[in-house]
């Protein structure tokens, strides 16, 4: 970068940083004894130390080469106000949430699906069209799971962060197949589709009616890197249509290459997490248990003597918590990965809390969350290069009160300040599910794009935050546009065993394919790193065959042609029988290669045959090996140089 350059984005920083400290309020600048109390009052001032560090990582328009996204669910400020009263007292501090230098507020309302008011706004939303929101960046109908109220699929940021090359995580408390962990891993019109045994449920969406599957199976298709919550009860189903029909999805996964866990100490034992060998991890059927037992709010019932929050026996072990997966999910996201990651941490049970009213429940919960994102912060502070943003998905119900409501359910509890709190749930009676609010909510953030969220905004504008922080391509189709296919060898006899590899399908996470002289379809397989590998035999037709490989997702389709020929040499290398995940890594030697069309691309190609020797396809091989290692060098170095400026 010129001299003129970095003299422009100093000064554009410079700016940023005058705008925030601006907006972030007079006390950032002004000494802290200003403010102060008096002593005999509690000392209430909680600006004790100098901010201007972190606001300095923050204001930086430069890229993040992480995003780590933490959403409370249900966490309006209510809830985080209950948590912090309970935990540390009025004049206290929540650790991680309250640590986030830069803040705004964002809106939340979802849209109407039908009739008169399709499109409008709907202000009180649920957990899959907030999810949607920031996930795909479109708002949509409440209960979609990232489609539109046209019920059109749009691609997640997990789809996009790893058709970008980046590693993706996904983490949560509540089933996997939950709505805020589902936006980014699949696409149903009814959020309540998890798994293959919801067939009402799911509709068009099942496998069996020519849909993507239900969310569980989607998830397994979308292959993030790491996949940890609850939810394993689902994956105990039987698919029930499909290439794998009959097979759990358990077993399906497994055989599709990923590392399963149970347990604390299975996931402990998993040291790596890649498109090769992803991480499932479900340990627990449903959601998880909470932090604390359960407390009743009743009518009447802050008048009562305020009560303490005792743990849950049922809580998972200290190595399942939120903040210890977060921990191990950073960990192996971070590990060997010069490319960059993006990973979602959800503390869910707030608001399955707050629908329950259940004070102790929801504040435990968001204690959770709170060391979770004081993980996250120590990463990035230490880091230095990413971006964290704290969040929640939509309002809740509860509120601190100052007398009992005479109808509303109520309880009192007795907080670290040693004082009552009392909190009223009053959008439903007893046995009731309290109901989210249209409130607008807090969001947070710090490192490089942080600026980003200061003022108000809208819960879409999130996804355009954290994608342009991480600098992705938002085509994917466009990404697998070069995408080619080669096989094993250009001649072959009748009958003889034929490897096609597929490569540079980078926006796709599946492939299928036909050899057209048959015509035979080759069954879907994952793309792992932009690769795939079907094994074939050759048809006993003699003549010239070929072969179409389509990109499941982009649609790009890559052609390549080989010959049928009784008097053809042996082959050169034995193909592998496999056309597994966990062998598309080291396809076989290419003799014959295609190149792709199909949206996005600069047009069709059907195949060159390149001769038989060894003697010309080594040397071509050795040339375009060592142009993708330059390339790959630049790249790197290009991306080093932008974030160090």
């Amino acid at each position: 970068m010129n001299t003129h350059r970095k003299t422009h984005r100093f000064g554009r920083r410079a700016a940023l940083a005058v705008a925030a400290l601006a907006v972030t309020g007079s006390a950032l600048v002004l000494p802290g004894t200003a403010f102060a109390a008096p002593d005999d009052f509690g000392g209430a001032t909680r600006n004790t130390g100098d901010k201007t560090e972190m606001l300095r990582d923050s204001i930086v328009d430069s890229p993040a080469k992480n995003v780590i996204l933490l959403i409370g669910d249900g966490m309006g400020d209510s809830e985080i106000t209950a948590a912090r009263n309970y935990e540390y007292g009025a004049g206290g501090v929540l650790p991680g949430i309250d640590a986030l230098p830069l803040t705004g507020q964002y809106t939340t309302y979802s849209l109407y699906k039908d009739g008169a008011t399709k499109g409008k706004p709907d202000y009180v939303p649920d957990s899959a069209a907030t999810g949607t929101a920031w996930a795909t960046g479109t708002k949509t109908y409440d209960n979609a799971i990232s489609v539109d109220i046209n019920g059109a699929p749009h691609d997640t940021l997990i789809e996009i962060a790893k058709a970008n090359g980046l590693k993706t995580g996904n983490i949560s408390t509540a089933e996997i197949e939950d709505a805020t962990p589902a936006v980014q891993a699949a696409h149903v019109a009814a959020r309540s589709c998890f798994g293959p045994a919801d067939l009402a449920k799911c509709g068009a969406d099942a496998i069996a009616e020519g849909g993507l599957g239900s969310i569980a199976e989607q998830i397994i298709d979308t292959r993030a890197d790491l996949t940890l919550g609850g939810g394993s009860r689902s994956f105990a189903e039987t698919a029930n249509a499909g290439q794998f029909e009959g097979s759990t999805l358990f077993e399906q996964a497994s055989d599709r290459g990923y590392q399963l866990a149970a347990t604390g100490p299975e996931l402990a034992a998993i040291s790596s997490a890649n498109q090769t060998e992803p991480v499932l991890g479900l340990f627990s059927e449903g959601n998880f248990p909470t932090r604390f037992a359960a407390t009743a709010a009743t009518v009447g019932g802050a008048d009562l003597a305020p009560t303490t929050c005792t743990a849950n026996p049922e809580r998972l072990s200290a190595d399942l918590s939120l903040k210890s997966l977060t921990d191990k999910g950073i960990s192996l996201l971070n590990k060997d990965n010069e490319s960059g990651f993006f990973l979602q941490v959800e503390g869910a049970s707030i608001d399955k809390q707050d629908h329950a009213a259940n004070a102790c429940g929801q504040i435990g919960e968001t204690i959770d969350l709170d060391e979770a994102v004081q993980s996250a912060l120590a990463f990035a502070k230490a880091d230095g290069n990413t971006l964290v943003i704290v969040t929640a998905d939509h309002a809740h119900t509860s509120q601190i009160v100052d007398t009992t409501p005479p109808t509303s359910l109520s309880t009192a509890l007795l907080t670290h300040d040693g004082t009552t709190m009392k909190l009223s749930y009053g959008t439903a009676g007893l046995g009731g599910s309290q109901q989210h609010t249209g409130s607008q909510l807090r969001i947070a953030a710090y490192g490089p794009g942080a600026a980003n969220v200061v003022g108000l905004t809208d819960q879409t504008d999130n996804f355009f935050t954290m994608s342009r922080a991480l600098e992705l391509n938002l085509d994917t189709a466009s990404l697998s546009k070069e995408a080619t296919v080669a096989v094993s060898n250009p001649t072959v006899k009748p009958g003889a065993a034929l490897t096609v590899s597929a490569s540079g399908f980078a926006g796709d996470r599946q492939v299928s394919g036909t050899v057209a002289s048959r015509p035979v379809e080759l069954e879907e397989t994952d793309v792992i790193d932009g690769t795939a590998r079907f094994s074939i035999t050759a048809p006993d037709e003699v003549g010239t065959h070929t072969v179409t490989v389509t990109g499941t997702q982009s649609g790009v389709a890559a052609k390549v042609t080989f010959t049928v020929d009784p008097n053809a040499s042996a082959p050169t290398s034995t193909p592998s029988a496999s056309s597994s995940a966990s062998a598309s890594n080291s396809p076989s030697p290419v003799a014959a290669s295609g190149s792709g069309s199909g949206p996005g691309s600069t047009g069709g190609f059907t195949g060159i045959n390149l001769a038989s020797t060894g003697a010309v396809v080594v040397p071509v091989l050795l040339l375009g090996g060592a142009l993708l290692s330059v390339g790959a060098v630049l790249i790197i170095r290009r991306r080093r140089a932008q974030h160090e400026v």
